[in-house]
């Protein structure tokens, strides 16, 4: 049997070739759905919007409306601004990216001084990379593939990472244009689906928060949906500072 039902969250089921993907399902319901979609969540599992869908599941299709894109939406921003630093700077090292409740961070380690101009720099460059629309694609590797992808990638803090996976896991990594990062997902589907974002300061960081580690450099940002989100976003962060500029930066983890 090559069909597979797939269960939507109105109950409605949809008969669907088996390996078809989040996408495929959006457009046999919409192109406005379709365009719209970032990710889907099978079984309560969130999924890139084109991973293949090989059984009977339940299906929710993730847009900007869902709960889980801020975090899909930061988090792939964070990638796009390692992208951007590698693309500036060959020798940097990308140390970690995650995100946060309204912004995200990367930790890098460069010799480069990332100040004010810096980060004009870095944010034209990820709009550059926006315009170029880079399809994201998830691969799936062993730890010694991914260890020796990320060796010869010379990215040491990667490495590490990896070498203290158990061995018999899969370990998934990702892709946009030539950057590779390794990553559990999941992602936004392509680079032009991040159009409003700000850097917004860097900071000091030591490797894994140890003291003893070396000083990288984290540079913070912002991701959202609508022009409008954004600017009252930053227009909150600029009332907040005025206020008390010092608790926010505890607060932030800034200072």
């Amino acid at each position: 049997m090559n069909n597979i039902k797939i269960t939507l969250p109105d109950q409605s089921i949809k008969e669907v070739r088996k390996g078809s993907s989040g996408a495929d399902i959006a457009r046999s319901i919409g192109e406005g759905l379709f365009r719209a979609s970032l990710a889907i969540k099978a079984n309560g599992d969130l999924m890139d919007l084109y991973s293949p869908i090989n059984t009977d599941v339940t299906v929710e299709i993730i847009t900007n409306k869902s709960l889980e894109a801020q975090e899909i939406l930061l988090h792939s921003s964070a990638h796009l601004l390692a992208q951007a630093i590698k693309s500036l700077y060959p020798e940097a090292k990308i140390a970690i990216g995650p995100a946060l409740v309204d912004r995200f961070y990367y930790d890098i380690d460069i010799d480069v001084s990332i100040n004010e101009e810096e980060l004009i720099k870095i944010e034209k460059k990820m709009k550059e990379l926006v315009k170029e629309n880079f399809q994201v694609t998830r691969l799936e590797l062993s730890r010694n593939d991914a260890l020796k992808k990320f060796e010869e990638m010379k990215e040491d803090y990667k490495v590490e990472i990896i070498s203290q996976i158990n061995e018999k896991d899969v370990i998934s990594a990702y892709q946009q244009g030539e950057f590779i990062d390794l990553c559990r997902g999941p992602h936004i589907p392509s680079t032009g689906k991040i159009k409003y974002f700000k850097l917004l300061s860097s900071a000091g960081a030591y490797w894994r928060g140890n003291e003893k580690n070396k000083m990288l450099q984290r540079i913070y940002g912002t991701a959202w949906f609508t022009k409008e989100e954004l600017e009252d976003f930053l227009y909150r962060l600029e009332e907040a500072k005025k206020r008390d500029h010092r608790k926010l930066g505890k607060e932030l983890e800034i200072f």
